[in-house]
């Protein structure tokens, strides 16, 4: 009897092991497919040519189609403008957001602190289009233009909450003995979340900082009501500028610029990989 319930529970083992790797082996094909129809379409796309040149006009992208050229250009102008607004947005985000959530580390039973983590969660949660009107209306109508700065606000806005969040989770998790060893060592409470709490959960924090630009840098809704577009390459940042994701979607509404959309994509999905791998190998050497 014993070993027939053995041999039933090594069959049940065994079942149960097939059916995960089945369903992983499920959820991982349509990744592989996205992944492998944007690479064959664009990787003969990632020129220096890509990279260095403003986006074409459609005089010259239909002119080299009827000639049976490559289309010429590039995504420059989408790169520098992502990377400005990204930039910014970061300034700002990484240490309010830090600073946000080790306040609520610190108070979590604090009716404020209390409030202020709801609205946390709230704002995590609100579509980013919407997010995008908000700031249309909080930035770009006051100051009578769409800007890189009123694109950078939109973003800032979206990868606060990710900060805050992941930088209470990290120093909630952190050894209580840290603090108290501080502590007894005469140093005030704002002192040793600065000098112990914080560089102890940095690699946790770095972590949420490169998920939440991995989040932020795809978004094509808020750019659209705030950074509006320019097909030239611009640095100035109180006049409209452009984005990787918002020069997708302008390829795909303009019939001769749609082949660019798949080297774009291709960059734009190298880029947010390369942030997750750098994240989980921070969070992993943070573990050790």
């Amino acid at each position: 009897m014993t070993h027939l319930k053995i041999k039933k529970r090594l069959a049940q083992d065994k079942l149960m092991l097939w059916t995960v790797c089945l369903l992983a082996t499920l959820t991982a094909v349509p990744l592989i497919a996205i992944l492998g129809e944007v690479f064959f379409r664009g990787y003969d796309q990632l020129t220096w040519s890509f990279f260095t040149e403003p986006t074409p006009t459609a005089y010259k992208a239909m002119k080299a189609i009827e000639a049976g050229e490559p289309i010429p250009g590039g995504i420059a102008n989408g790169i520098i403008g992502t990377m400005i607004m990204l930039g910014m947005a970061v300034v700002f985000a990484v240490p309010i957001g830090i600073l946000c959530g080790a306040f609520l580390a610190e108070n979590d039973k604090n009716r404020f602190a209390k409030t202020v983590s709801f609205l946390t969660d709230l704002l995590q949660g609100t579509p980013s289009v919407i997010i995008g009107i908000i700031t249309y209306i909080w930035v770009v109508v006051p100051m009578k233009g769409y800007s890189a700065i009123a694109g950078s606000i939109a973003l800032f806005i979206m990868m606060l909450p990710l900060i805050i969040r992941s930088t209470e989770e990290t120093l909630k998790i952190l050894p209580a003995s840290l603090k108290e060893a501080g502590l007894a060592l005469g140093g005030n409470k704002a002192r040793v979340m600065l000098k112990v709490q914080l560089p102890a959960a940095f690699g946790g924090i770095f972590t949420g900082v490169l998920l939440a630009i991995s989040r932020v840098i795809g978004e094509t809704a808020p750019l659209m009501f705030t950074a509006l577009g320019c097909s030239l390459i611009r640095i100035s940042i109180d006049k409209p500028i452009s984005a990787v994701p918002l020069l997708i979607w302008e390829f795909f509404n303009d019939p001769n610029l749609q082949d660019l959309i798949w080297g774009a994509s291709l960059f734009l999905l190298l880029f947010v990989l390369s942030l997750n791998i750098l994240a989980k190998y921070f969070a992993k050497k943070w573990n050790q």
